[in-house]
């Protein structure tokens, strides 16, 4: 029975690095440019709530963009802490950044969705940007990404972003399941909410925010949605070179920042949850348990057999990390990252069956 678990897991670690290998070749490097000439004007919007620690940084890394028409509308969307006198602030330093203060949320809104909404409505731009405060942009960021979507005569653009990962849990989780990500939505409709760059006419002509009012995670709803439409083109980037972003600063925020998201990655599906708990598994935690069961029983031989397994998904698991210019050792936590995103997906299952709901940053939201 050991052999055969261990044969078993093995299959699935060459199953799983045979997926990675097709479907994690690598985003398209952004070139970096500097001709703002003839560029159309951009408007950017960012939604913040409770920010204070992030969002001077990123709004300052806005206005010092080389682009000749742009503006920076930045949502405030009812913070309780320093935000709002952050962003006054800085609004009083140059007149390019635009505050809005956010209106209560309606009923049947998300509160991201909500914030984007009334920053596009206030937009002038031919373009906009929807990016979050937790990101930093470099000088030349929105002149070659723009130029980009110009060039490959799309409608959108959706970046993989620089990750900065500053503490423990970030290094040995966040990568792990980002990588998941990226390599789960192969052959999905997928864009990162962290930079969205869309024309004005796709946007419209989607319905704007009012359109994914109700969706949690509105990026992948968008890009699900452009793509059912046929008539515009989203293209994936990599974009690690030009912006970064600090997603979270510890585990009680990775652990509810990826709640949030779960079921609506798995598109609301209970059974497909539970067909990802059982392979995170098979990926992760089963083989250390198979590989110490054979050296309680003395089968060496099989003890190294089960640690392959675990070799072949942490080799696999690291190939997409090049697009979020994370460095491949760390994918020596990726036992680590997928346990844990297992029992992420199992706790958002449970929460919202039992009408517990989802929590962040203040708010709480039924789920599917």
């Amino acid at each position: 029975m050991l052999k055969t678990l261990i044969n078993f897991c093995a299959a699935y670690a060459l199953a799983f690095a045979a997926h990675a290998a097709r479907s994690a070749g690598g985003w398209e490097l952004v070139p970096i440019r500097e001709e703002a000439e003839g560029l159309p004007a951009l408007s950017v919007i960012v939604p913040a709530r409770n920010e204070a620690l992030n969002v001077e940084r990123c709004i300052r890394s806005l206005l010092g963009q080389r682009l000749r028409d742009f503006e920076v509308i930045a949502v405030d969307d009812r913070s309780t802490d320093a935000t709002p006198s952050i962003l006054e602030g800085l609004a009083r330093e140059d007149s390019r950044l635009r505050v809005v203060a956010g209106a209560p949320l309606p009923e049947g809104w998300v509160g991201k969705p909500w914030a984007l909404h009334q920053g596009a409505e206030r937009a002038r731009g031919a373009w906009l940007l929807f990016t979050d405060a937790d990101s930093y942009h470099e000088l030349n960021a929105e002149i070659s990404i723009l130029r980009y979507a110009l060039d490959k005569k799309v409608d959108a653009v959706s970046l993989a972003t620089g990750q900065e990962l500053g503490s423990f849990w970030e290094r040995a989780v966040l990568p792990s399941i980002l990588s998941i990500i990226v390599i789960g939505f192969a052959n999905r409709p997928l864009a990162n909410g962290q930079y969205i760059l869309v024309s004005r006419a796709a946007y419209e002509g989607l319905g704007g925010h009012a359109a994914l009012r109700g969706e949690i995670a509105e990026d992948i709803a968008f890009a699900k949605r452009l793509y059912a439409d046929g008539r515009f083109r989203l293209r994936l980037a990599n974009g690690a070179h030009l912006v970064r972003v600090r997603m979270y600063r510890s585990f009680s925020q990775i652990w509810e920042g990826f709640t949030k998201n779960i079921l609506a990655g798995a598109e609301g599906n209970v059974a497909r949850v539970g067909l990802s708990v059982f392979s995170l598994a098979m990926l992760s935690i089963v083989p250390p348990g198979l590989a110490l069961a054979a050296l309680l029983r003395g089968r060496k031989r099989a003890a190294v057999e089960a640690l392959c397994c675990t070799l072949t998904t942490m080799v696999a698991a690291s190939r997409p990390f090049s697009a979020f210019g994370i460095p491949r050792r760390f994918g020596v936590y990726q036992p680590l990252g997928f346990a844990l995103l297992g029992a992420i997906m199992v706790n958002a299952t449970y929460r919202v069956l039992s009408g517990r709901g989802i929590e962040w940053r203040g708010r709480r939201y039924p789920g599917r």
